[in-house]
């Protein structure tokens, strides 16, 4: 890669929900972004944490143990094994750093919300 990446731009450039769009690597790492809103699904990643940073919008992360909420320029990182679902009230534009490899919808069964990311 010999350019830098415009997260406005790469943002600009689609507009379905809960679909990660891959616009960099890092060693074994996708970094990600994704349009939000609305509810997702209570899942797990047994194998890897995940890391969200909000760029605008506000997200919720539903934890069984409280609620995290994120404003722009705030991150959480969710640990492996830890139960969640993020949310947004309205469309949130998030940044997530994660294995190639893991699929959104975590230890889940395949279902309407799984989506093999995209290389934007």
């Amino acid at each position: 890669m010999t350019t830098s990446v415009d997260l406005a731009a790469a943002f600009g450039r689609f507009t379905e929900q809960w679909q990660p769009h891959t616009i960099a690597r890092l060693n074994d790492y996708d970094v990600r972004i994704a349009k939000v809103a609305g509810e997702f699904a209570w899942h797990t990643h047994p194998e890897t944490d995940e890391f969200f940073l909000v760029v605008d919008g506000t997200l919720t992360i539903q934890l069984r143990d409280g609620d995290v909420t994120l404003a722009p320029g705030q991150l959480y990182v969710v640990p492996k094994g830890v139960e969640h679902c993020p949310k947004a009230d309205a469309e949130c534009q998030i940044l997530m750093v994660e294995p190639t490899a893991t699929v959104n919808t975590g230890d889940l069964p395949p279902n309407e919300l799984t989506a093999a990311p995209i290389i934007s």
